[in-house]
């Protein structure tokens, strides 16, 4: 018999069709409380989720037979840790295999924000060029030069650094601790880090310690010719905070992945000129799906034969 696990958001359908190879799979489940979860479940060993939904007590309570929690991606954030370990219950996720794609669409991100393209692209579509020329989407800053400040510089962070330098940009940084291997500049704070820099990179871990973490203090430093590039998750920005600053000029502007209450949007965020705006696709790439999938099913082959999870995450 097929073990049984419970897969929490729809994944695509080359992910579902490879799981079911091997596995019973329930799902997808339209909640996260308990009341959503299908009797049959009950029977699940493993569930599968991704790190911003919530997976809190209540849930891991409906599920009794309940092993691992295994997230498709690399955030972790939803997942009441203490409450899975005071359980027993494992808890895995995709490591590194999508930093080079979410990295690769943060430098895109950067590019539209700072060189206008998607100003350009709307000025050409609404038939603005033959009339105006093209000074109001023009005179736009190089990147090479400039300051990055990338907060948080793990996996994808790092991934961001070299990407960056390619660009000619001097690199600094802001995460829990120093790495001397490295020759990027490193601040011990994250107002310090975005006095200096120019453009900020958002790529840290989300977690209770970071929820908004750039806030208006940290706006006001990085100044009215600074932008912010946000491809971690959305509560790591004040969301309202941010929109001051934009609609305020008090900075240049913003590209943004990821949002504090997804799938909305505020309205403030998407009336503005000076803004770019992704649906959370930074890591939706073939190769990365591929690289998370291969990641997934790794992870499950290892758990089910009791051996070293690729990705275990410490509790």
């Amino acid at each position: 018999m097929k073990p049984t696990i419970l897969m929490m958001p729809r994944l695509a359908d080359e992910a579902i069709a490879s799981l079911k190879q091997h596995y019973t799979v329930l799902g997808p489940v339209q909640g996260d409380d308990a009341a959503s979860v299908p009797a049959e479940a009950r029977e699940a060993r493993v569930l599968v989720t991704y790190g911003g939904r919530r997976t809190g007590p209540d849930l891991m309570d409906a599920l009794p037979k309940l092993e691992l929690i295994a997230c498709y991606g690399t955030g972790v954030e939803g997942v009441d840790a203490a409450a899975a370990k005071a359980r027993g219950i494992r808890l895995c996720n995709a490591a590194d295999a999508n930093a080079r794609s979410v990295a690769e669409f943060a430098v895109g991100l950067m590019l539209c924000a700072m060189r206008g393209i998607g100003r350009g692209d709307r000025f050409v579509r609404d038939g603005l060029w033959t009339s105006r020329g093209i000074e109001p989407v023009a005179n736009t800053p190089d990147l090479a030069g400039r300051k990055i400040g990338i907060y948080g510089l793990g996996a994808i962070g790092s991934r961001i650094a070299s990407r960056a330098a390619a660009f000619e940009m001097e690199v600094g940084y802001h995460s829990r601790s120093p790495k001397p291997e490295l020759s990027y500049r490193f601040h011990d704070s994250l107002i310090g880090l975005a006095e200096w820099a120019d453009v900020l990179m958002v790529a840290v871990r989300a977690s209770a310690e970071t929820r908004n973490a750039v806030d208006a203090a940290v706006l006001d430093a990085l100044g009215p010719e600074g932008y912010v590039v946000n491809i971690s998750r959305g509560l790591v920005i004040d969301e309202e905070a941010l929109c001051d600053a934009l609609e305020q000029k008090r900075i240049g502007g913003a590209a943004l992945d990821v949002f504090a209450a997804e799938p909305h949007v505020p309205e403030r965020l998407r009336k503005l000129e000076n803004v770019v705006l992704t649906p959370h696709i930074a890591a939706s790439s073939q190769d990365a799906r591929k690289a998370q999938l291969r990641m997934l099913l790794g992870n499950l082959e290892a758990f089910f034969a009791g051996r070293a999870m690729p990705s275990s995450v410490p509790l």
